[in-house]
């Protein structure tokens, strides 16, 4: 973006928390109208305002949709190292909480095998078990995502799956690309930007302030997605891709997030962690636990 200075963010703030190694890191509604653009016969709506209202109104439609299985693939390249971190869980979109099992990838060096982490997402805040780093084996850490620099688009290998959908209501440009199927179901594929000051403006109240922390974070806030409706205008796959510096050395980091979303109506059992069950002391990762209370 002209004239935007360059924001340096850590690869190491998304690193630390899940305890990836490598030179990588190892560590309510907005309440608009409902156009209905996706939907209904022929091309599901070329025109330019069509195609905006559509992948505006996604997040919606997730809503309405009550719950779905997700799937999540996060993919990070710097220096010509690429590593992919993959989870699977569910998620309610009314009650803004979801479980995700977050596979890591193995050590480089191959004297660690892959590791599972835990997390629950709620707004604002992110909870990982079995985080490592010095984090007793039955506790939860528990991360503010509004003072992450990336707002947990990165963080946590995984993008919240409702966050994902929250940033396409800053979509500044968007394409009908076309028709195509998707795990047996008839999609509409768009493609586009998303600018996430404005996502952050307009975003429901648990998602402005981890979209805003990413605005102000990443070294542009345009960010390029893909994105395919099913005819009741839900998600069935969206991937973005961010890019930012990786710490004192700024070398740019391509992570591209891809998300899968299936099962729509499947059960969610989500329960937080209680104060208790969180850990309050400092891990070899840089963070501090802190209780469901603060």
């Amino acid at each position: 973006m002209a004239g935007r200075r360059p924001r340096r963010t850590r690869i190491g703030d998304a690193v630390v928390a899940l305890g990836v190694t490598g030179g990588l890191a190892l560590g309510g509604v907005s309440g608009c109208g409902r156009s209905g653009t996706a939907g209904g016969d022929g091309d599901g709506g070329t025109a330019a305002g069509e195609v905006a209202a559509a992948v505006r109104e996604a997040a919606d439609a997730l809503v309405d949709s009550g719950s779905s299985r997700a799937r999540t693939s996060m993919e990070l390249a710097t220096g010509g190292t690429r590593v992919t971190i993959r989870g699977e869980g569910v998620y309610d979109y009314r009650k803004r909480i979801g479980r995700l099992k977050v596979l890591l990838p193995q050590d480089p060096s191959g004297a660690s095998a892959h590791r599972s982490v835990t997390e629950l997402l709620a707004p604002g805040a992110l909870f990982m078990k079995n985080r490592g780093a010095g984090v007793p084996a039955d506790k939860w850490v528990r991360v503010d995502t509004g003072t992450l620099s990336d707002g947990n688009l990165v963080t946590g290998g995984a993008t919240d799956p409702f966050t994902a959908a929250e940033l396409l209501r800053g979509a500044r440009s968007a394409t009908f690309v076309g028709r195509t199927e998707l795990a047996g179901a008839e999609v509409r594929h768009y493609r586009g930007t998303a600018d996430l000051r404005e996502a952050a403006r307009v975003a429901s109240d648990g998602d402005k302030g981890s979209l805003g922390a990413a605005a102000r974070g990443f070294a542009t806030a345009e960010v390029p997605f893909d994105v395919y409706l099913d005819d009741e205008g839900r998600i069935r796959k969206v991937r973005h891709r961010f890019s930012f510096v990786n710490g004192e050395r700024e070398q740019p980091v391509a992570v591209a997030s891809t998300t899968l979303l299936y099962d729509f109506g499947a059960p969610v059992d989500v329960r937080l962690p209680e104060a208790g069950d969180i850990y309050a002391g400092p891990d070899r990762g840089g963070t501090t636990g802190r209780s469901a209370g603060e």
